[in-house]
């Protein structure tokens, strides 16, 4: 017989624990102990996010001159789309220097900045496109502007490359002439500022609580493009104003990321373009009216005209169904989300957890019970004759124009536009036995906006 081979090992050498080891373990369970204490706290700073996406030779100008122009608190936050070109590894050697996410597909840029606006832990926050080379006192001059008024909801630079007034005429023929260009330009003067409609997306500041207010940009913009037009209206609908500070200038290379897209960049555009028409219809009107209602409300009740309460909730139709990233389904009435208990076959709208937590919670709904009420029957009898639809929640009109109004507490709310109603399932509600004369007798409010359209992880 073979004898069976039997290996001998050599005894395990014991290494002593020296001082130099406890100390090491005892600041790793502490950092650990302190990035979990620390963790959702915020600090009063900017969070600067730059979403990027093969472009890594810009986004190293950007972030250098991020550090080079900036001497007030803020921390750097990349969101890279999947690039291709080594961003991963450049992003890898900047180690503790900035925070990051390299992201296992290309979501846009409305998706990056997502991202980056859940991460980012400064009071303020701000939007900053990788082909951007700032410089002196351009944050310094911006927060001024926006910490003057709290009304002020976004602010914006001038700048050498972008479309409509933040553009400028500049002297200089080449970046290396820019910092000193930039320098004599960034002196201080409130007397520069100026009210806008609209501010571009390539550097937009704002504070957190606006963002609590109004939520994400709306990735139902694919790549890029109209993100930034869209989240203007949905500020500006509050309340808020836009100011360009045009004492502040930054250097822009100018859409470098979409012109990468080459011959699919007229495809993109003209479907962000479509997308941003069939939800909004006529957005300007829509601002237009809202400030009207705001004011006559102040005249009506002697008080003044400010933001509007609430955040973007109150642009959101009661009597229906939504819920967060989780399963939980939430019954929205009188301004607040009730867990819905059982299972229900009615159409749910998915919202992000900022747009959820607007609304507080109450006591829990039966899902027969919320189901009645979706029908409109949770009041009691059918929905027969106006003066009983008048009373009810979430019935819904057709006004002769063709536009969409639904019923709520004695007011008709009309929806921006169709895509509005086929997003929140409005459509597929009863209708109420309105003609055109009592639809117009009900009293105006707020009109319904469509819901943000964002990804799973939000």
């Amino acid at each position: 017989m073979r004898k069976r081979s039997r290996t001998v090992r050599a005894p395990v050498r014991r290494t002593p624990r020296f001082g130099h080891s406890l100390g090491f373990d005892a600041g790793y369970g502490e950092g650990l102990r302190s990035g979990q204490d620390s963790f959702g706290t915020l600090f009063e700073g900017t969070s600067i996010i730059i979403p990027s996406f093969n472009q890594v030779d810009y986004l190293k100008q950007c972030i250098d001159s991020i550090n080079d122009h900036t001497d007030l608190p803020y921390e750097i936050i990349v969101v890279d789309n999947a690039s291709e070109d080594g961003t991963d590894k450049y992003l890898q050697r900047l180690g503790g220097q900035i925070r990051y996410r390299i992201l296992e597909r290309n979501r846009g840029f409305a998706g990056a900045v997502n991202i980056g606006m859940m991460m980012a832990k400064g009071n303020t926050i701000l939007l900053l496109n990788n082909d951007t080379v700032v410089t002196d006192r351009w944050l310094n001059n911006m927060l001024d502007c926006i910490n003057s008024d709290p009304t002020i909801g976004m602010v914006g630079p001038v700048t050498n490359y972008i479309s409509g007034d933040q553009r400028i005429e500049v002297p200089y023929r080449n970046v290396a002439e820019m910092q000193g260009f930039a320098q004599a330009y960034n002196v201080q003067d409130r007397a520069k500022w100026q009210r806008t409609d609209r501010l571009t997306g390539f550097c937009l500041l704002f504070r957190r609580d606006l963002w609590e207010r109004t939520g994400y940009l709306d990735e139902g913009y694919a790549v890029g493009n109209y993100e930034d037009d869209d989240y203007n209206i949905r500020v500006r609908l509050q309340g808020y104003s836009l100011v360009i500070t045009r004492d502040t200038f930054i250097h822009h290379y100018g859409s470098v990321s979409m012109k990468a897209l080459g011959e699919r960049f007229m495809e993109v555009n003209d479907q962000n373009l479509q997308f941003y028409v069939e939800k909004w219809g006529n957005p300007h009107e829509l601002v237009h009216r809202v400030k009207e209602m705001n004011r006559i409300h102040a005249l009506e009740s002697g008080g003044t005209e400010g933001l509007l309460p609430h955040g973007e909730t109150i642009f959101f139709p009661q009597s229906v169904i939504v819920r967060g990233t989780r399963e939980t389904l939430f019954w929205i009435e009188n301004g607040i989300r009730r867990p819905i208990i059982g299972v229900i076959e009615l159409p749910v709208v998915r919202l992000s957890q900022v747009d959820l937590r607007r609304w507080p919670i109450g006591e829990a709904i039966g899902s027969a019970d919320a189901a009645a009420r979706w029908h409109g029957y949770g009041h009691g009898g059918s929905v027969e004759g106006s003066e009983h639809a008048l009373s009810m929640n979430g019935l819904t009109a057709v006004g002769a124009d063709g536009s969409f109004y639904v019923v709520e507490n004695g007011k008709r709310r009309r929806a921006a536009s169709r895509a509005t109603v086929e997003q929140w399932g409005l459509q597929l509600k009863p209708q109420a036995p309105l003609s055109a004369d009592e639809i117009s007798m009900l009293a105006e409010g707020f009109p319904i906006i469509a819901p943000v359209r964002v990804s799973a992880q939000l």
